[in-house]
């Protein structure tokens, strides 16, 4: 499912292209990492663009990994993070994929790594590479919830935290009938929508 051994490291200097776009994806445990597939086909539409993509491994319950890498993609996991024959000196992958990432977008956020992020964890790759994440790097929170998930108390002040304190971007989310039958805010910003902010950040031109 994931996208190399751990013995075939991936490094910054040697996956970075001049002259693209690189595009980190992180998944997350919301069914909205349906939509996974789509944004990554859809963004390797454009010129010059690469795309990377960490998973949780709840997020994997909602995509099969095979539609990202078919289209050009790879799919991390935290078991790739390290290996039993890891020795000091050898490539750190949340400190490599940061070095490569242009842009991130955490679509969808769920409300377990939205907290997460507010409260500083990094308990496994996507949140170890947030919390080491150069904060020069744009990143857009795409959060994706129940309606009353995200009307708790405490969702308004994670996201504070991650707009006012941490300074990423949070896009939505918007209203809709979500996936469990309730009708209201929750659902994450549509897939073309998220595309959209990186062709228009970057100018983007379709192949």
């Amino acid at each position: 499912m994931t996208s190399t051994s751990n013995r075939n490291f991936f490094v910054a200097q040697n996956e970075r292209t001049d002259g693209f776009t690189h595009v980190l994806l992180i998944t997350t445990g919301s069914v909205a990492s349906v939509k996974a597939p789509l944004i990554v086909q859809e963004l390797l539409q454009y010129d010059k663009v690469k795309v990377e993509v960490i998973s949780t491994q709840a997020s994997l319950t909602f995509f099969n990994a095979e539609d990202v890498t078919k289209p050009g993609a790879r799919v991390w996991v935290d078991k790739d993070e390290w290996s039993d024959d890891y020795k000091l000196g050898d490539p750190i992958l949340h400190i490599e994929l940061r070095r490569w990432a242009d842009v991130v977008l955490i679509a969808p956020c769920s409300a377990n790594t939205l907290s997460k992020i507010a409260h500083g964890l990094c308990d496994n790759l996507a949140t170890s590479l947030l919390r080491a994440l150069a904060p020069t790097t744009p990143t857009y929170v795409f959060p994706a919830m129940n309606t009353l998930m995200y009307e708790h108390p405490l969702t308004s002040e994670h996201i504070r935290i991650v707009k006012d304190v941490i300074h990423y971007e949070v896009v939505g989310p918007i209203g809709k009938t979500l996936a469990c039958g309730d009708v209201g805010l929750g659902a994450m910003t549509e897939w073309r929508d998220i595309v959209q902010i990186v062709v228009q950040r970057f100018g983007l031109c379709r192949n």
